[in-house]
């Protein structure tokens, strides 16, 4: 087999075997780790001091 077939074979294989993570189908995780990031951001910041 040339270096060229077997180098395309190997990409087909792979291409089969792999399992990608489209940003489409995880939008339900990303969204709770976007919002687990604001809400410590949130409480990192301090709150200004009210004026009685």
């Amino acid at each position: 087999m040339k270096p060229q077939k077997r180098f395309i074979k190997s990409v087909v294989d792979t291409a089969r075997k792999s399992e990608v993570s489209l940003p489409w189908t995880r939008g339900t995780r990303r969204a709770e780790f976007i919002a687990r990031r604001m809400a410590a951001t949130a409480a990192a910041t301090p709150q200004p001091a009210k004026a009685s």
